[in-house]
């Protein structure tokens, strides 16, 4: 079955869900897995450096502690049912690139992600990084609801 499961996480609930159910499936494959959360770099759209340079390392700062508290979720989640896990927090404009890279680079044969839940104009205006990662991965993903 599968060996080597990644779950990418926002935090929210519903990839939160979606970690449970892999965790779930790690540990009736006996599969080991990979949590990871994409941090998007901070965009500057203004001037006056020394002002832009606090609010830039404020956001890193953030971001990193962010991070680490949802990877940490799943990281208990993996202890309490005895499921090896790794986790690691990514630096890209585009989570779905990183998602997709991450399966490459890690031999993941598997992908366990939650639905965004936008809908309309929404989605068709930002897209689903789920929809991305589905027409990209070359492994099967499950997405959850």
């Amino acid at each position: 079955m599968y060996k080597h499961i990644l779950i990418p996480t926002d935090g929210s609930d519903l990839s939160m869900r979606a970690a449970r159910n892999a965790i779930d499936l790690a540990k009736l494959c006996k599969a080991k897995v990979t949590a990871i959360h994409v941090i998007a770099p901070y965009q500057t759209i203004a001037y006056m450096g020394a002002l832009l340079a606090a609010t830039e390392y404020a956001y890193n700062q953030e971001a990193q502690s962010q991070a680490e508290h949802y990877l940490g979720e799943v990281r208990a989640m993996a202890e309490t049912e005895g499921v090896a896990l790794e986790c690691e927090v990514i630096t890209n404009q585009q989570p779905f690139e990183a998602i997709v890279n991450s399966v490459a680079s890690k031999q993941c044969d598997l992908v366990v992600m939650g639905s965004n839940g936008r809908r309309g104009m929404t989605r068709l205006l930002l897209g689903s990084e789920t929809h991305k990662v589905l027409l990209r991965s070359d492994v099967p993903v499950l997405v959850c609801h």
